[in-house]
């Protein structure tokens, strides 16, 4: 079946969602079944708009640039699509002779692209997702590309700001990492540790409700005893009844902005221990930083980006591309496809034997699953005790 194919970025970038795009194309290239390859400009959006644009004929140059560029380099959204949006696809798709199209994003771009599939059915065009999420929470997955880049840098900034805190072990640090529901990230933080005592000295997962009491008499005791102190947070923190311990500034749709909850935490450190604390809150930054992309995440992306072409092609329709860690000593994944209807809003939380007894701080399980996908973090030399 001959014909285009359409490439389609959802949610929050990643420092890897170009990097996807470039396997696509790539692969593409070398499929007669596919004229051209179109990227849906700002997303599902694009698609209703039909702003499309060729960007398979790009030049060698230009396509190897994409595995340097931050951001979407065709543009995301978060479109709420509605029923007469879906309708209309199958429509949109013949009259650009589109054949094969591809969702690239999380869970809420796995639940557009399984809806997209369902109304395509009858018309032969092949639907098929690729994983992209920092957070870490699509499920049916061991991960996705974009979180080992996310998680390597958390881990790197945390370990350069532990560097500073143990330089001037004078204050609280508290730094916030993006992850939503899901603590993948913060608890990547980990990876900064070479030594016992080094930062972070506590990590806080949304997985486990938060306990004013115990955090602050955390804090203290290694406040006690090194003077200053490093925290990651992350910024779904929650009580026990599971609202957010920082009210909501904002809510659309699906997404919630709420207060910065290392503001929060470094508030009461001072309010109730007198000790001097500041926040960070890399943001942004955590999910676009192209120094220190994971070589791994990178590989991943461009493989997922290839087999869903392949999959396309070949038939495959209403399936996202997965990746399975295979048994052994040595790092290795394979890409099985699994069908859509598992992965479509479905939340992968950080599993219970991936977090300590106390609740703040991760395993060596956990650590030992991470260490491929974030690669060495740099030591450092300090001449104090």
């Amino acid at each position: 079946m001959s014909g285009n194919l359409l490439v389609v970025h959802g949610g929050g970038p990643t420092a890897v969602i170009n990097s996807t795009l470039y396997g696509v194309i790539k692969e593409a290239r070398l499929h007669h079944e596919i004229d051209m390859v179109y990227g849906a400009i700002g997303g599902t959006e694009g698609i209703i708009r039909e702003n499309f644009r060729d960007i398979g004929k790009i030049s060698e140059e230009m396509l190897e640039l994409l595995l340097k560029t931050p951001g979407s380099a065709i543009g995301s959204s978060r479109y709420d699509v509605s029923d007469e949006d879906y309708k209309a696809m199958p429509e949109i798709f013949k009259r650009h002779d589109i054949k094969y199209v591809l969702f690239n994003g999380g869970n809420g771009t796995m639940d557009t692209c399984g809806k997209v599939h369902r109304v395509c059915m009858e018309s032969g065009v092949m639907v098929m997702g690729i994983p992209k999420t920092i957070d870490n929470d699509i499920s049916a997955i061991d991960h996705a590309p974009g979180f080992g880049s996310a998680a390597r840098y958390i881990a790197e900034s945390v370990a350069e700001a532990g560097q500073d805190v143990k330089s001037l072990p004078i204050h609280v640090s508290v730094i916030e990492t993006m992850g939503r529901n899901a603590g993948w990230i913060t608890a990547a933080s980990a990876a900064a540790r070479k030594n016992p005592d080094d930062a972070p000295h506590i990590i806080l997962v949304p997985e486990r409700p938060f306990d004013e009491d115990k955090f602050l008499a955390e804090v203290k005791r290694f406040h006690e005893k090194l003077g200053g102190v490093v925290v990651a947070v992350s910024e779904g923190l929650t009580d026990k009844e599971g609202k957010s311990i920082v009210p909501p500034i904002f809510q659309t749709g699906r997404s919630v902005y709420f207060g910065d909850v290392s503001a929060h935490l470094a508030g009461l450190v001072i309010r109730k221990l007198g000790i001097k604390a500041r926040n960070e809150k890399p943001g942004l930054l955590g999910r676009s930083s192209m120094a220190l992309v994971s070589e791994t995440d990178r590989e991943e992306a461009i493989l997922v980006g290839r087999e869903a072409v392949k999959a396309a092609v070949a038939g495959k329709s209403g399936a996202m591309v997965g990746i399975r860690r295979l048994e052994g000593e040595s790092y290795g994944i394979d890409t099985p496809l699994i069908p859509i209807d598992k992965v479509m809003l479905h939340e992968m939380k950080l599993p219970d034997r991936y977090i300590s007894g106390n609740g703040m701080d991760v395993t060596d399980e956990y650590l030992e699953w991470l260490r491929p996908l974030v690669g060495d973090i740099p030591d450092y030399i300090s001449f104090k005790a």
